[in-house]
């Protein structure tokens, strides 16, 4: 800190001698002094220093950068090049991945400037909001979303940016082989915009931890991006588009290989050391898959798609980062509550006379459980508000203010265990009783307990509370459309369907919307598929099994070969959707016939087909 002081005086007398200079970062922005209070450093291994300059402009925000010694930035630049090449050829083919391209500028050997976006943090700070395990956990990044997009309208926008960006940063990271990969080096807008920082290791050079690879996944994808995509943490239709997106943007760079292995080669002699030798070529090369066709390539994505998504590795990774980040900002960091976008106090809400846990609610948005509704009244005549929090955001408080007080001046917090399979409703009703005896402790506790911001932050009106005091209070079950009968089978299967060469190509891509079993569970559904007529059943061809979903994504190629186009306009594929039962008999979910002759196989025919228990298929 004493030495970060001492260079920003060095900075001062700079700029009164000189009055204003032009940043390297970018000839455009012209600034005229540094704002010593807004400046500090990162803890990471160079200690990157975080400045911000005095804007000429008087109406212009201040200009914020990183300055970063130690590292080579070429590297960074070129890396930052590449993926800006990536998005031109994605927006050229109408494909806006929303992007999030920095300027980052060498000024010297191992030295330069990186500029700072606006508005985002790291997924580290996002995640430990949620305690050192947060990186285990799947609602970290949905929770503050919707913490800085209260408004339903904004909240869908943010995921929508979330789920473009993401599917563009999956790929670009692979393509490239962006490694030492962790949740400081990733951020994310509260737009909903993901992007990565610090290329400091690429083209598969990845960090070691003794003879283990720290980057064990593919790429970074963990579950709780796919919470944030699924709505929820279960697959839904939300999830096909990101893995289409996905594809679709590998196959259209697929294309320019030999434009990125040319600019690659280009950078061999300038004295990179992890781009000096053609194997570094040979990495992209092999990523891209030149020889692979678009459908091969789509089936090859989906399942590096699954296999980042299963890696627990990259969550473990996360969660040594988190402890070794622990000893820099332990001391320092006040606890702050992950569900309230800004901190309230005594000074600023007023005082809270009294609170009053009034009843529970069944809600099943974002997920099923129960919610609490507290009458807070304050001294101001007439000023009467109801908040409405959960079990957990109960505990989270407890958790915190445990970080802030001995637990002596603290009331017991009611147990989150129930013994026995007690029904939810009745769990519901005595944690109302316990909460209550809670909260009227808290606000009678010693006035350091009582007074404290983390309590008027708890129970000052978040947006979601002012929402609801103006909707109806009972809402109905998302999921009651699902409580239907295996009789009435339904859902929707895409497929493309295409013929060359004697061989019919049909790639089982997507299935949206299946019942659930009678039982209520969700089923574990396969695709199995038939050429009729076929008595002898030679044509069966099936996929894998997904699990426990009602949206399973498959992108697998069935192929029959040496089939007569004469031959093919008589047959009918006949195509069932069966969830696996183990040792008992599997479960029908739904089947569609698709005369073949109805399709015209001179091109690639993809579509959604309606499942129905008889007759035949309706694109």
């Amino acid at each position: 800190q004493g030495i970060l002081r001492e260079g920003l005086e060095d900075v001062a007398q700079f700029f009164k001698a000189h009055g204003s200079c032009r940043l390297p970062l970018s000839p455009s922005l012209l600034v005229k002094g540094i704002v010593p209070r807004d400046c500090s450093y990162f803890n990471s291994n160079a200690v990157p220093l975080k400045l911000s300059f005095q804007n000429v402009d008087p109406l212009g925000e201040n200009i914020r950068v990183i300055f970063k010694c130690g590292d080579d930035l070429r590297q960074d630049m070129l890396t930052l090049q590449m993926i800006r090449i990536m998005n031109k050829i994605w927006v050229q083919e109408g494909l806006d991945m929303r992007m999030v391209i920095f300027r980052c500028f060498s000024t010297g050997r191992g030295r330069g400037m990186v500029e700072m976006i606006p508005n985002a943090e790291t997924l580290r700070k996002i995640q430990v909001e949620h305690g050192v395990t947060g990186s285990f956990k799947d609602r970290p990044l949905a929770d503050w979303l919707q913490k800085h997009n209260p408004k339903e309208d904004e909240y869908e926008k943010a995921v929508e940016n979330f789920i473009y960006s993401c599917a563009g940063c999956c790929v670009a990271t692979y393509v490239l082989g962006i490694c030492d990969r962790h949740n400081d080096n990733i951020m994310l807008k509260t737009t909903g915009h993901m992007f990565h920082i610090d290329f400091g290791r690429f083209l598969g050079h990845a960090q070691m931890f003794g003879n283990i690879k720290r980057d064990r996944a593919p790429f970074v994808f963990t579950s709780d991006m796919a919470y944030v995509i699924n709505g929820g943490d279960k697959p839904s239709s939300r999830f096909h588009d990101f893995v289409d997106l996905c594809c679709q943007a590998y196959n259209l760079i697929r294309k320019h290989t030999h434009l990125f292995l040319n600019l690659l080669g280009l950078m061999l002699s300038c004295g990179i050391p992890e781009l000096s030798d053609l194997e570094d070529l040979k990495y992209v090369y092999d990523a891209l898959r030149p020889q692979d066709t678009d459908a091969d390539a789509t089936t090859y994505f989906t399942r590096l798609i699954e296999s980042s998504l299963g890696s627990v590795a990259t969550k473990l990774n996360f969660f040594i980062h988190n402890l070794a980040q622990m000893k820099f900002t332990g001391s320092e960091a006040r606890p702050a509550l992950s569900f309230a976008p800004r901190t309230h106090t005594l000074k600023t809400s007023g005082r809270i006379r009294d609170v009053f846990l009034c009843r529970h609610e069944r809600v099943f948005n974002p997920s099923k459980g129960y919610t609490y509704v507290v009458k807070v009244q304050r001294d101001s005549p007439g000023e009467v508000t109801f908040v409405q929090r959960t079990f957990e955001e109960f505990q989270e408080l407890h958790n915190k203010l445990r970080l802030l007080f001995p637990s002596s001046l603290l009331p017991s917090f009611p147990s989150r265990f129930v013994i026995g399979r007690s029904r939810g409703e009745a769990v519901a009703e005595r944690r109302r009783e316990e909460l209550n005896g809670y909260i009227w402790h808290l606000i009678h506790a010693t006035p350091e307990v009582a007074e404290c911001d983390l309590i008027y932050t708890f129970f000052h009106p978040l947006p979601r509370d002012e929402k609801a005091a103006g909707s109806n209070p009972s809402p109905k079950p998302a999921d009651a459309t699902w409580a239907r009968s295996l009789g009435k089978v339904g859902g929707e299967v895409k497929l493309s369907i295409s013929y060359k060469n004697n061989k019919l190509f049909i790639m089982v891509m997507h299935i949206r919307g299946l019942p659930l079993l009678q039982d209520g569970n969700d089923p574990d559904p396969y695709v199995k598929t038939y050429l009729l007529p076929d008595p002898q059943k030679t044509t069966k061809r099936k996929t894998k099994v997904a699990r426990k979903t009602c949206n399973p994504t498959y992108n697998e190629m069935l192929v029959y070969d040496g089939i007569p186009r004469g031959d093919l306009e008589q047959r009918e594929l006949r195509l069932s959707v069966l969830s696996e039962e183990g040792f008992w008999e599997n479960v029908l979910l739904g089947e569609v016939g698709i005369r073949l002759r109805d399709l015209d196989l001179a091109q690639e025919k993809m579509g959604w087909f309606a499942l129905g228990s008889r007759g035949h298929g309706t694109l």
